[in-house]
């Protein structure tokens, strides 16, 4: 059983979403207000939230950013705003993911197991993983390097120069991804694939914004060299 924090103001609303929930296996608990949900998530780690927009207190858009500050935990939001604008936005302050309200029942389940198997998977694939080895230690055992990029795989962090990069989760994930295979042109459909689990409901903008925000955040660290580069018509590989 998956514990899952219910950020929604509306009664209605929170009390579907809950008996929803109870119905399929997993523990809600719900929260009607900002101050509320940034308490219930102070206060206990969760496995899932969903995150209403629109909040008496702090936003949702306010919640999400401090969320971001000392959590990985998966984020869907949910959300009546359709415009692209808005979208990009929720991925680029660091949500997993997005369902637009009034939202079909199968297909929020849906998206809320796809979180939460990524959540509990370390790694993207099922190759080995690259390090010294064993006998020189867990830590060099569980990274991944490149260039003067080291990735720790366990605690998802990644590093450049020894400096923090300071990396949402989905954007660690495409980057362990390229650097597992350097040379390899990977396209919008294998990263789709092995990112979001065979199952993103997303198009290609979604990946677009998280390919152009890594970017920024190793650019930012080390403006002088490139690391991933756009194969143009068909996709994106680790820069030379």
């Amino acid at each position: 059983m998956k514990t899952i924090l219910v950020v929604e103001d509306d009664n209605f609303i929170s009390d579907l979403l809950c008996t929803l929930l109870r119905q399929n296996g997993h523990v809600p608990t719900a929260a009607f207000s900002g101050t509320e949900a940034l308490l219930l998530i102070q206060q206990k780690e969760w496995d899932l939230v969903l995150l209403d927009l629109m909040l008496p207190g702090k936003t949702g858009e306010e919640i999400l950013c401090d969320i971001r500050k000392n959590s990985k935990v998966p984020v869907i939001v949910l959300t009546a705003k359709t415009d692209k604008e808005t979208t990009v936005q929720l991925l680029q302050w660091g949500a997993d993911d997005y369902i637009k309200k009034p939202f079909d029942n199968d297909e929020l389940l849906a998206r809320i197991e796809v979180q939460l198997r990524r959540a509990e998977s370390v790694e993207l694939t099922t190759q080995p993983k690259i390090g010294k080895g064993v006998e020189d230690g867990a830590e060099d055992e569980e990274s991944l390097h490149y260039k003067d990029i080291s990735l720790k795989l366990d605690s998802y962090d990644a590093f450049i120069n020894d400096t923090p990069a300071g990396l949402s989760k989905r954007e660690f994930d495409i980057l362990h991804l390229l650097m597992s295979r350097p040379k390899k042109v990977f396209t919008k459909n294998h990263l789709y694939e092995q990112v979001w689990n065979d199952e993103f409901f997303g198009d290609d903008n979604t990946l677009n914004v998280h390919i152009s925000k890594l970017r920024a955040k190793l650019d930012a660290l080390s403006p002088e060299t490139p690391y991933i580069q756009t194969v143009w018509g068909i996709g994106f590989r680790m820069h030379e």
